[in-house]
């Protein structure tokens, strides 16, 4: 929908605007994107080599070919905080470049972490905390510090809440050592 005013620069949807399943690229590419491999042995990796630091419906959608993966209802619940993102238009930007494309870009900073980084740590929170009710636990920790933006994640009336970040991220961060 086009815009009534063409000057308009600032677009916000309204909460129930948000969407109600990820788009998986993976389903509209042309060639399948080759598997991962294994880093011992070179070979494509399975479900059973990931299984130990993920949950399996993160596996499941990482291998899947469907278009659209259903967002579950806590995890919209709790993007409804902060989402929908603003889009702004780069006028500017495009009359620079002169070009007649028009250039948009979404702005994350309105999210508790300041970033676009909780859109996908919720979600992972969201499928870690379903699988380890059920017993299960990772392994490892991620590797990198992007996990301490697990924090803000959805906890179903809880107020407790782990925040994992990798001993090396920590003492980049702080200084310590």
């Amino acid at each position: 929908m086009a815009p009534s005013d063409p000057r308009q620069t600032k677009f916000v949807l309204d909460e129930s605007r948000i969407p109600r399943a990820w788009y998986n690229i993976a389903a509209d590419l042309p060639v399948a994107p080759s598997p991962y491999l294994h880093p011992a042995t070179l070979a494509p990796i399975g479900p059973d080599d990931l299984a130990p630091l993920f949950p399996m419906a993160l596996i499941g959608q990482e291998v899947s070919a469907e278009r659209e993966i259903e967002i579950p209802e806590p995890v919209r619940d709790a993007y409804r905080l902060y989402r929908p993102s603003p889009l702004f238009r780069a006028h500017r930007l495009e009359r620079v470049l002169d070009t007649p494309a028009h250039i948009y870009y979404k702005y994350e900073g309105g999210s508790p972490a300041g970033s676009h980084k909780p859109n996908t740590a919720l979600a992972q929170a969201f499928y870690n905390k379903e699988q380890a009710s059920s017993g299960w636990r990772p392994r490892r920790a991620p590797a990198s510090g992007g996990a301490r933006w697990l924090s803000p994640a959805p906890t179903s009336g809880s107020r407790s809440r782990s925040t994992w970040s990798a001993r090396a991220t920590t003492k980049n961060r702080t200084g310590g050592s």
